[in-house]
């Protein structure tokens, strides 16, 4: 296992945080101490303690290692749009050397780091970079998150090509089934299996709000080499 992995996303909404969550309980569940890390978020609630996202509170409740929430989100945006807009609203700049830190920090503290994104594989972060660049710089494994739905086809193998032209590794990818009905699912993810890099880490159904807390017994950790 690496030290550290990249959760990306065939779009937003998803399921990121579902399935980062389901392998950090996961791990929890098999000995190994796994932190979240979560450096980007947009669309936070003002609380007493300062802006706070629902996803990195997930993910810090999730990690099998006690952290500060601040440790888990370094850069936190009131409104719910992309960085590279967040960053103009609230004249904040986002540094690598911030995200690096923060990472490197949370590495000395856990067996694994897992590192969830914002929105899809492209996502920009100000009017040149990506995200995708700091986890390029960073040289982290991917796993890839599939929103199971009519079109998930293209958006699964342009974001692996997409991932694959970085010099990044795809490790794995779930199947996050987002639907209540989702017509011809057998033949979509035996496509995937057919034209994916990396190893099906799960499949996950469409679940209920209040199911989603045991995703982890769908998640197979023996992927993550």
């Amino acid at each position: 296992m690496h030290k550290a992995y990249f959760v990306t996303g065939t779009d937003t909404d998803v399921g990121k945080t579902v399935c980062s969550c389901a392998i950090l309980n996961a791990a929890d569940q098999a000995g190994i101490a796994m932190v979240g890390y979560k450096p980007i978020a947009s669309g936070c609630d003002r609380t007493p303690q300062g802006l706070r996202n629902s996803d990195a509170l997930l993910l810090q409740q999730a990690s099998s290692v006690s952290v500060t929430y601040d440790e888990v989100n370094p850069y936190s945006f009131y409104q719910p749009v992309s960085p590279h807009i967040a960053v103009i609203e609230e004249n904040k700049v986002i540094e690598f050397s911030v995200l690096s830190q923060g990472l490197a920090n949370l590495k000395t503290k856990s067996d694994c780091v897992l590192v969830e994104g914002a929105g899809g594989w492209r996502v920009p972060i100000n009017a040149t970079d990506y995200l995708s660049s700091w986890v390029k710089q960073e040289q982290l494994p991917v796993i890839l998150v599939i929103g199971i739905k009519l079109g998930c086809l293209n958006h699964a193998l342009l974001t692996a090509e997409a991932i694959q032209a970085d010099g990044l590794i795809v490790v794995g990818w779930i199947a996050n089934c987002i639907e209540p009905q989702t017509d011809n699912y057998t033949a979509m993810i035996t496509w995937l299996e057919q034209h994916l890099p990396g190893e099906k880490m799960a499949e996950i159904p469409y679940l209920s709000r209040d199911q989603m807390s045991n995703c982890s017994v769908y998640i197979d950790l023996t992927t993550l080499r």
